[in-house]
């Protein structure tokens, strides 16, 4: 038997009528943080380009950050794991969080460790 698909968003703060206004909403949210996204990379505000942390520049920080909202968003909405069982979501949910964490751990610290080869002069720049 199909139930009904809940009509909110931000868990409750924002309710609609029906699935084209929710829809709508949601196209909507994700088209504005689109939109920083896209404000972000064309203005490329100084302060977030000159300073870093953990080794890679804060704006680079923010793209990551909002592109993984988007993603969670897009699944959680679309993809209907608020329907879903707790456990079915924490599985699907954090399992690529902790991938996603592991595999920019391992770039930022293999790039750090390239970067110093080159700038030390073991091996010279061939290309």
């Amino acid at each position: 038997m199909a139930h009904a698909h809940k009509l909110e968003i931000f868990r409750g703060l924002i309710k609609f009528k029906s699935n084209t206004q929710k829809i709508w909403g949601v196209l909507i949210f994700l088209t504005i943080v689109t939109g920083i996204e896209v404000a972000l990379g064309i203005s490329k505000p100084h302060i977030l380009v000159a300073n870093t942390f953990l080794g890679m520049k804060l704006l680079n920080w923010i793209f990551i950050i909002l592109t993984l909202v988007k993603a969670y968003y897009i699944a959680w909405d679309f993809m209907h794991l608020r329907d879903e069982k707790s456990s079915l979501r924490r599985a699907i949910v954090w399992t690529p969080i902790f991938l996603v964490a592991y595999l920019i751990f391992i770039l930022l610290f293999e790039a750090d460790y390239i970067y110093n080869v080159f700038k030390d002069g073991y091996v010279t720049w061939n290309f």
